[in-house]
Parts: C-alpha cells; structure tokens; sequence
C-alpha cells in the first residue's frame, strides 16, 4: 500500500464538473492498493495516518496531529502510484490490486479512518476524476507499507 498524504487547507475532487468530495484544512490522501495488502495493512495504515504529527504547534515545529487541529481528510484512490517505471518507457501497473477487491479496501481504509473519528470525504473508485487542493506547506509525506 502506498500513500500520498498532503497537508491542505482545503481540497476537493470532481468528477463531470460536479464536486463529490470536498475539506476544509486536513490531509488529501492519494490511496494506492497493492496485490498484496490486506485489512491488516489497511488497519495499519489508517493507525499510522491518524498518529502523523505534521501540523504545526504555536512554536512552529510540527508537533500536531490532525486530531489536534480537528482536521478532516480527503481520500482518492489512485492505482497509478503502484507504476513499475524500472523498465522502458510506459508503466506497468501489474504491482497493483485489480478492482472490485481494490476498491473493497480501499473502501475499509476509509471506513478505519472514519472508526477513528475523523470526517472523511472520497472520490469514486475507478472514475475519471479531477482533484483541486491548496498544498500546506507544501507538506507532503509517502507512506509506503508492506
């Protein structure tokens, strides 16, 4: 499983014009499920997300979570970010898990997060969508879990 998490202050995403998802000042994350993750992978990383400590206290130093700043959290998934690029010129995705199980977990991360207490918006798993964001920072963290 890989993880794009950006620091926003705001994000939302589109598909046909229409916004299906949108925060206010949180985490964007760009979600990609691999052949072999797992709910335990998911559950792991959903732990790891709510525990990051990567907004800043009143001295500057990024000491806060977003369960501290009340953040919320914007998730996309995006198979693209399992690419092989190792070889020639056009990605292969093959590392990446096929849909319908993708979007099954990608829909339990989802859920982990919302256990977890925080608002949660999403994409459309599989649809062409457009994602607006104003990047904090910019901040932006890949976690990438086995």
């Amino acid at each position: 499983m890989r993880v794009v998490i950006q620091r926003v202050n705001h994000a939302q995403v589109k598909i046909d014009d229409e916004v299906v998802g949108k925060i206010k000042r949180g985490f964007l994350l760009l979600v990609g499920i691999g052949q072999d993750d797992n709910e335990k992978v998911i559950a792991k990383a959903a732990q790891k997300i709510a525990k990051m400590r990567i907004f800043e206290d009143e001295e500057g130093k990024t000491n806060l979570s977003l369960a501290d700043v009340k953040g919320q959290i914007l998730s996309v998934s995006q198979f693209t970010l399992l690419a092989d690029t190792k070889r020639g010129n056009r990605p292969s995705f093959v590392n990446a898990m096929r849909p319908p199980k993708a979007d099954e977990l990608w829909q339990d991360f989802n859920q982990e997060l919302k256990q977890l207490g925080f608002h949660v918006e999403t994409g459309h798993f599989g649809a062409d969508m457009k994602v607006e964001l104003e990047n904090d920072g910019p901040f932006t963290i890949v976690l990438d879990l086995d």
